[in-house]
This record gives structure tokens, C-alpha cells and sequence, in this order.
């Protein structure tokens, strides 16, 4: 791909991410580095009102850096009955420094708290057979962005994958959301998905389809 030079740099030190942008970009003969290939690198602020306002924040601010191509993202999850939490604020919902398990116990907690509602719980059959209870509707959403130095427009795109947040969580599987995030049509949490189920469905692997149709032309 000639609009993007090799090697480019993903802004994360998220190893999950790495794994799937090195699975994703790997196909197109791109090599991946990341920020713990360069720990000198300080964290960047994520100041933005936006997914895309944030991965436009943090690619300028790692090619300034580094002088070399890089692609940021930055993706959450959107939950209907929370009005869109925790959005933007998804890796830090239960704190700066919070955990997976945090952020998802906390997501949980506000789900159970809300008034009920006459379509909420519903329930649901799992791939395997057994009943899941569903608490709200739900969509993890990635912007990417890719700035190359020299050049002034960083190209961005958006993908969505829409979903269900459950009661409880099923898989080990993924990272983040992950086991509370379940795919209807599949009957399994994202968190039971194979790296390469995920890379098909995941908001990220659409985001990354849509990207490479912006730069191939």
C-alpha cells in the first residue's frame, strides 16, 4: 500500500490492539510497531470530545514524535440505556487507572440501578444452549486515523459493531468490554469469539475496512 509507508506505527501500548491491527495490517505486507517499541514516548492526553477528535490527537502527536507514519484509534463502548456512556470515557469509566474488571463491574452496577423498564431485561439463547439475560442495546465504535508527516489531512474512518450488554460475563477471551458484549446472531460475548471471528465482526476490523477503501484510492 503506497500511501502508507512501512513500517507504521500503531499509537497504543495496548497489547490486544497490537494483536489485531498485526493480524489485520500483517495481510497487506504492512509491519506493525507500537508504542512499547518506543517507551519514551509519553502517554497522550485524551482530550477530545470525540472518538475521531482523539485518534486525530493522538496520531498527530506520535508522527510529530517520531517522524513516521502512524495510525491511532480510538474506539469505546456506547450504551443505549446509559444515553452513549461510557463513550469516550470508556477505558477510564471506573477511574484513570482502572482495570478491565472495574470498568466492566461499574458498567454492570449502572445497569442495575436504572429503573426497569417494560423491554428491559430481555433474554436471550446462547450458541451452547443456555439463557442469557440482556441488559441494554449497545455498540462498540473505533474512528482510526492515520497522519503521514508532510502531508496536512490525516485520513479517518469509522466502524460500528452493534451488540447487547449482558448480565454477566461469558469468555476469557479479548480484552476490555469484551465478555459483557454479546453478538446476537452469533449467541457469544465477543470475549468467545477466535481472533480471527472478532477481526471479521469487530468495529475495529470495519473501521480498518472502510480506511484501506480511503487510502487505496
Amino acid at each position: 500500500m503506497p500511501a502508507v509507508p512501512n513500517p507504521v506505527v500503531i499509537a497504543t501500548r495496548n497489547a490486544g490492539k497490537v494483536k489485531e491491527f498485526e493480524a489485520m495490517l500483517g495481510k497487506l505486507g504492512l509491519e506493525v510497531q507500537s508504542l512499547a517499541d518506543y517507551p519514551a514516548i509519553p502517554d497522550i492526553p485524551e482530550d477530545g470530545a470525540t472518538f475521531r477528535d482523539n485518534a486525530i490527537i493522538k496520531a498527530r502527536a506520535v508522527a510529530e514524535r517520531l517522524n513516521r507514519a502512524v495510525i491511532a484509534d480510538d474506539s469505546g463502548l456506547c450504551v443505549d440505556r446509559l444515553d452513549g456512556a461510557p463513550g469516550v470515557y470508556s477505558a477510564r469509566f471506573a477511574g484513570e487507572q482502572a482495570t478491565d474488571a472495574e470498568n466492566n463491574a461499574k458498567l454492570l452496577r449502572k445497569l442495575q440501578e436504572l429503573a426497569p423498564e417494560s423491554a428491559w431485561p430481555q433474554g436471550a439463547d446462547a450458541a451452547d444452549g443456555t439463557s442469557v439475560e440482556l441488559l441494554s442495546a449497545a455498540r462498540f465504535v473505533c474512528v482510526l486515523a492515520l497522519v503521514v508527516p508532510g502531508k496536512e489531512q490525516p485520513v479517518t474512518a469509522e466502524g460500528n459493531c452493534e451488540g447487547f450488554i449482558l448480565g454477566k460475563s461469558r469468555g476469557d477471551g479479548g480484552f476490555g468490554y469484551d465478555p459483557l458484549f454479546y453478538l446476537p446472531q452469533l449467541g457469544q460475548s465477543m470475549a468467545e469469539l477466535s481472533l480471527e471471528e472478532k477481526n471479521r465482526l469487530s468495529h475495529r476490523s470495519q473501521a480498518l475496512k472502510r480506511f484501506m477503501e480511503l487510502i487505496s484510492h
